[in-house]
């Protein structure tokens, strides 16, 4: 199974900024040889990031793009045109992005196929709003975001796909799901990706996106259906994402052990 650290960097960073944290990234992440590293930086410095993280073996990710494949859509940015400059993966799905901007699963699942076409890795982001948590329907919200978006998708080219759930109570809030909640909705997500994929869901990663941080890494990923995180604050400070890294690595290598 592999294991995957990505980082979205979100509406931060002007262009110095961002060329300081690349340059930190390319120099503290090291051998990444069990950790596959992403980050994902806004659209004006995608371009940047990957030619400064080519030599570093960290793969860079766009947070968003459009579902065809050209057209009059003004301010909008195809998957044709990242995978030009040499992105290789985009986030889709994001919570933020369904909230202000009306994103459906529908659109989001038009996005992935777009990805796909283009030869991309598509991180798909689902998960449940607290007061959906609170009222005991996290499992159905889940299950209807991942059937409306990935349900059209093959079998074949659901295996080319990285699952994230985020539980939106725990984005930006302080709050972060227990080891145990992680896992429960972890293995949910994974049989509800068996039920759409097969024996691939076995191989499918799931990273956990709700407020991972050196402190809570550990327990996280030593869950068994948590296989990386997708990070938000800790993505933007290197230190802190170098870090998430290392303990990734040595979860990695604990349970390749026999």
């Amino acid at each position: 199974m592999r294991t995957i650290i990505a980082g979205n960097w979100k509406m931060h960073k002007d262009r110095a900024e961002a060329q300081a944290l690349i340059d930190a990234l390319a120099e503290q992440v090291g051998n990444t040889e069990r950790v596959e590293v992403i980050v994902a930086p806004p659209f004006p410095f995608l371009a940047m990031a990957v030619e400064h993280l080519r030599d570093a073996h960290i793969g860079v990710a766009a947070q968003n793009c459009h579902e065809a494949l050209h057209g009059a859509f003004t301010g909008e940015v195809s998957a044709a045109m990242l995978k030009s400059v040499g992105v290789s993966a985009c986030i889709v799905g994001h919570s933020e992005r369904r909230q202000y901007y009306g994103e459906t699963d529908a659109a989001v699942g038009g996005k992935i196929a777009a990805l796909l076409h283009a030869g991309m890795l598509p991180i798909y982001c689902c998960g449940e709003m607290r007061a959906e948590r609170e009222k005991g329907t996290h499992f159905e919200v889940v299950r209807a975001q991942m059937n409306e978006a990935l349900g059209p998708i093959s079998p074949a080219d659901l295996a080319k796909v990285v699952v994230a759930y985020e539980p939106v109570w725990a984005i930006g809030t302080g709050l972060t799901a227990t080891p145990q909640q992680a896992q429960e909705m972890h293995a949910f997500v994974r049989k509800e990706l068996r039920m759409l994929a097969g024996d691939a869901a076995a191989a499918i990663p799931i990273l956990y996106g709700g407020s991972m941080k050196p402190d809570n890494a550990r327990e996280l990923l030593a869950c068994a259906d948590v296989n990386g995180g997708l990070i938000g604050g800790a993505a933007l400070d290197a230190g802190l994402f170098t870090e998430l890294v290392r303990i990734a690595a040595r979860a990695a290598a604990h349970t390749s052990i026999p």
